[in-house]
């Protein structure tokens, strides 16, 4: 097999490169969305895909990378692995099974080291119907001040009202309360904002243009930063649907090994969580019977990537900030996300290919 560190990086821009060269030498169709800003390095964004398969397919597979900007350094990394691997793309082919790559869904916050859209929204809290009241986040709104507060480092007060709050609540409720997703704070944290972002509205295209003729659709969606390091956590990605559920732990449960969680019924890691992604394809595959998961790769313990995120907003609202403390907080920031080591990129590379090679027997049984 490859060299599984071959297939990340640490530059978007390098990033995308290997993508686009792995699935054209694989024989894969591609085509680029590009984004409306350019990167950090000057370079082009886009959301890329590639479909290893029949445009008429029955069944089909998506696969995709940073919904959450700086999380695609481990997605991308498993994309670009999984284009060079002649074992699962036969696997994926003698099955009849077409798989779509959606690259970077993302862009902006892949590239400049952010979790959010250019526009600071969590794109996996931006698919509301914008026309119906939105949800209320009270808890948040209590927290707001605490966690961006005018000086960073924050200072010992703040850090105690912090602790206060943990304290009194518990790391769960402080964990829900700031991750749930909130729209009346645009420049706060997990912001789902006003309206569809530009990825929003790419994405809702992309599904529609290839999952139309689709009658059964799985997907995964590559995250990063919550549970134990390197440990794919398997969350159901769909509708709290029993038949749905049914499927996706028949699927990728692997008889009890690798447990199917879902928010549900609080037993994954995350939070239950408003305005999601994978709820876009309802609306845009109606025809299809659709079965997901986010494959969600620990790496630091909670509170030390919420201080990470904070640390990034914080910084997008104090662009006159010494350059020793923005290199300070974008390192802070990726290594919350990606854990730079052979052994967390195997773990990676391990478990995201047994979850494909489940998914294929699964929609093609």
């Amino acid at each position: 097999m490859m060299d599984v560190n071959t297939a990340f990086s640490t530059r978007y821009a390098r990033a995308r490169i290997q993508f686009l060269e792995a699935a054209s030498a694989a024989g894969m169709a591609l085509r680029s969305f590009e984004h409306p800003l350019k990167g950090r390095d000057g370079e082009t964004l886009a959301m890329d895909v590639a479909l290893d398969g029949s445009p008429d397919a029955q069944n089909l597979l998506i696969l995709s990378s940073a919904c959450h900007g700086v999380e695609g350094y481990c997605g991308s990394g498993v994309q670009v692995f999984a284009a060079r691997d002649a074992e699962w793309l036969a696997k994926s082919r003698d099955a009849g099974v077409a798989v779509l790559y959606i690259h970077a869904l993302n862009p902006h916050g892949f590239s400049w080291l952010r979790r959010t859209t250019h526009e600071n929204v969590d794109l996996n809290r931006n698919f509301q119907d914008f026309a119906q009241p939105l949800p209320e986040n009270t808890a948040y709104a209590e927290l707001h001040p605490l966690l961006l507060p005018k000086e960073w480092p924050p200072m010992p007060d703040n850090q105690a009202a912090i602790a206060a709050y943990i304290g009194a609540h518990g790391v769960g409720r402080f964990q829900a309360a700031v991750s749930q997703g909130q729209y009346a704070f645009a420049d706060g944290m997990f912001f789902g904002g006003t309206e569809p972002t530009w990825s929003n509205r790419t994405l809702r295209q992309v599904l529609h243009t290839y999952g139309a003729r689709a009658k059964r659709i799985a997907w995964m969606d590559l995250h990063t930063g919550l549970g134990p390091s390197g440990v794919g956590e398997r969350i159901f990605a769909c509708r709290n649907e029993s038949a749905a559920l049914a499927r996706a732990r028949a699927w990728w449960g692997g008889n009890g090994a690798t447990p199917i969680t879902s928010f549900y019924d609080g037993s994954s890691n995350s939070a239950l969580l408003t305005g999601l992604m994978w709820s876009a394809i309802y609306d845009e595959c109606p025809q299809a019977e659709y079965t997901g998961i986010a494959m969600e790769y620990g790496t630091l313990p909670i509170l030390d990537m919420i201080a990470a995120l904070r640390a990034d907003h914080w910084l997008n609202l104090h662009p006159e900030a010494p350059q020793t403390l923005r290199a300070a907080i974008q390192q802070q920031v990726m290594d919350a996300f990606y854990v730079d080591t052979d052994a967390w990129r195997a773990q990676v590379i391990v478990q995201a290919r047994q979850a494909l090679f489940q998914a294929v027997d699964g929609l093609s049984a």
